[in-house]
């Protein structure tokens, strides 16, 4: 924590976490509409006709934008790290295999991972979400599907480089079998670089289900996501400017913490690698 980076990101993060954990505390209802003619499009630190204060403004139908960003964090983060997990479980089981065992098997899977790497993610991304009924569960499946093959090729390296290790060829010599020295005393060793990938793929995903929302292939209204809420506030820019801004700058603070604390993490694990973060944090 005495690193900047990881001060900032590890603070806002926690604040969106915990808004999100208690936003029925924190926030009224994100769906009730009152006398919409009478109270839409109210600006940032005013009160309605019936005395309920708005930090952040409504909107045209006069809901608390306060209240549906708090919800919205809820959907944003939520499939954020579901889908991260989904990557990381795929990545590591593929990357594992394919590090390990050297045969037919590790060949195939590491092909398998070239070609989807090879493919266009955003293109793929769309092209999967526009088959079937979008939902936040099709967003999470569809990023942890498509996020896994990073992961894969990062834990295939470590593994075939821990696999050559003294203590490795010491477990086998002792009678533990393939299975038990990959899980016991390979896997362990190899997650360094799979936290922080993780920590970065999370402000990534965040982004992604945010476009996907936006742009209709997400979590649909009136269930709110950021995506959706300034998809929703991108026609009242300029005369309810809050709508979308709301939820856009909550939008890059979330990210830029994300980011900001996977690379203080990277650079705590692996001092080496100090200087890099930039072109990390890019891809």
């Amino acid at each position: 924590m005495r690193d900047g980076r990881a001060a900032f990101g590890a603070v806002v993060l926690a604040l969106a976490v915990a808004a999100a954990l208690f936003a029925p505390l924190v926030a009224g209802d994100p769906l009730v509409q009152r006398d919409i003619v009478a109270t839409r499009f109210l600006p940032p630190l005013s009160a309605d006709l019936h005395g309920e204060f708005h930090p952040l403004g409504t909107d045209r139908f006069g809901r608390d934008v306060w209240a549906r960003l708090v919800f919205g964090a809820r959907i944003s983060l939520g499939v954020g790290a579901l889908a991260v997990l989904v990557s990381v479980a795929v990545g590591v089981l593929v990357g594992a295999i394919a590090g390990y065992w050297r045969g037919w098997a590790g060949v195939l899977l590491l092909g398998l991972t070239d070609f989807s790497l090879a493919l266009p993610r955003v293109v793929l991304l769309l092209l999967l979400a526009s088959l079937w009924q979008p939902s936040a569960g099709l967003v999470v499946v569809v990023l942890g599907l498509t996020g896994w093959m990073t992961i894969a090729r990062l834990v295939h390296g470590e593994v075939r480089t821990l696999a050559a290790r003294p203590f490795v060829e010491g477990a086998i010599g002792l009678g533990a079998g393939g299975r038990r020295v990959l899980a016991r005393h390979i896997l362990p060793n190899a997650l360094t670089p799979v936290t922080v990938a993780a920590a970065l793929g999370l402000g990534n995903a965040i982004m992604l289900e945010a476009g996907l929302s936006f742009l209709g292939l997400g979590v649909q209204p009136p269930t709110p996501s950021w995506g959706n809420l300034i998809a929703s506030g991108r026609d009242t820019l300029v005369n309810a400017p809050w709508v979308a801004a709301a939820p856009g700058v909550a939008l890059v603070l979330v990210v830029v913490a994300a980011t900001l604390l996977g690379d203080a993490i990277r650079d705590r694990m692996d001092p080496g690698q100090r200087g890099g973060g930039g072109g990390a944090a890019g891809q």
